[in-house]
């Protein structure tokens, strides 16, 4: 039987936990998640726990933070005044913004808290800090 191996393009179903059991992202319903292992698509620990499967195989793997999406970093949270918001934006809390990094990039920020002055964004992963669980079936190898 053929095991997934890195260079391989697999297709999976899977379900995302936290620790307390909720689920973050399934793909119950939908097409199966595509990527090529070792190719830096998907987090570490899913690429390596999908190393070594047989299409059809089933397992539940905890991804530590590390092999997740990384600790928190309190420098990626950024206070700014409110007039430098654009105008013509209304910013929420939890609302999802883009905004331009020092060398042109897009950075992906939430708003987590407005004042009569200020705001901040938080640019961390939404999972930054956390530890996961996934179920994974891999489904297809090719």
């Amino acid at each position: 039987m053929t095991e997934a191996r890195k260079g391989d393009n697999v297709k999976v179903h899977y379900t995302g936990r936290l620790e307390d059991g909720t689920v973050f992202d399934s793909s119950n319903g939908k097409d199966p998640l595509e990527f090529t292992v070792g190719s830096g698509q998907v987090i570490a620990g899913f690429d390596e726990a999908v190393v070594g499967m047989a299409t059809g195989q089933s397992k539940t793997v905890h991804i530590p933070v590390d092999k997740a999406y990384g600790a928190r970093n309190e420098e990626m949270v950024i206070t700014a005044p409110l007039e430098h918001v654009p105008p013509g934006l209304d910013p929420e809390l939890g609302m999802r913004l883009e905004m331009g990094g020092a060398n042109g990039e897009l950075i992906r920020v939430v708003v987590t808290e407005i004042t009569d002055s200020q705001i901040t964004l938080d640019a961390n992963p939404p999972l930054a800090g956390k530890a996961l669980t996934f179920e994974i079936e891999l489904v297809a190898i090719g």
